[in-house]
Parts: structure tokens; C-alpha cells; sequence
């Protein structure tokens, strides 16, 4: 069974950094990619930051580029989202999902599985 889970979400002041982890198991981690999308209230789910661990390929979306950085540990199978300088408009809950054979994850309807979803609130 695949599982994807979140960790490290939470309420962080705005300016301030939080690290999201997503510990996978069940697939062969190597060979996917795995994304972060996040979904605020009233709005569709979208892509935030994609890696394919076959070739270490990393993609973000406009608005996270230089403060966002997404990672993953091979020997742990988990992937990271490590986010500075956090915006009221980061606000959402964030989920990882993982899709193969896909170079770059950014459109929901290619995730092959996904995690709960963790809550991130940042407060201004």
C-alpha cells in the first residue's frame, strides 16, 4: 500500500519559515516525482513545486520561486519543502503528491497518489 504523509505544517507569522516533510513508502521512491500542490479556501488545488528523483529535476511556480525549495532524501524516501519568507497569500492546506512516469508534477490530474494534506496559516 502507497502512502504519503505530511508533517510540519502549522501557524507561523508572516516573514517567518516552516519545513513540510512527506514520508513516502510503498513505491519505489527513485523513480518518481513527487509535488507539492496547496489549496486555499475557495479555490482549486495547484501545483507549487515538483521534483523527479530519477534526475533530481526541480520546477516551481511563479509566485514561490527564491523562497520556496523543494528536496528529497533518497535513504529516508521523503521529500521536503523547505518555505521562507511566508505571505498571508501562502496560506492553505498543502498536500504531496506522487506521479510516475512524469517529468514535472504541477497538474493534479496527473498525481498518481496523494497525502492528507496539512494545514500551513500564516498570520499577518
Amino acid at each position: 500500500e502507497v502512502q504519503l504523509v505530511e508533517s510540519g505544517g502549522g501557524l507561523v507569522q508572516a516573514g517567518g519559515s516552516l519545513r513540510l516533510a512527506c514520508a513516502t513508502s510503498g513505491l519505489t521512491f527513485e523513480k518518481y516525482t513527487i509535488a507539492w500542490f496547496r489549496e486555499a479556501s475557495g479555490k482549486e488545488r495547484k501545483g507549487v513545486a515538483s521534483i523527479n528523483n530519477q534526475n533530481n529535476h526541480t520546477s516551481y511556480e511563479d509566485s514561490v520561486k527564491g523562497r520556496f525549495t523543494i528536496s528529497s532524501d533518497h535513504a529516508k524516501s521523503t521529500v521536503y519543502l523547505q518555505m521562507n519568507s511566508l505571505q498571508s497569500e501562502d496560506t492553505a492546506t498543502y498536500y504531496c503528491a506522487a506521479a510516475w512516469p512524469v517529468h514535472v508534477l504541477i497538474r493534479p490530474r496527473f498525481a498518481d497518489y496523494w497525502g492528507q494534506g496539512i494545514q500551513v496559516t500564516i498570520s499577518s
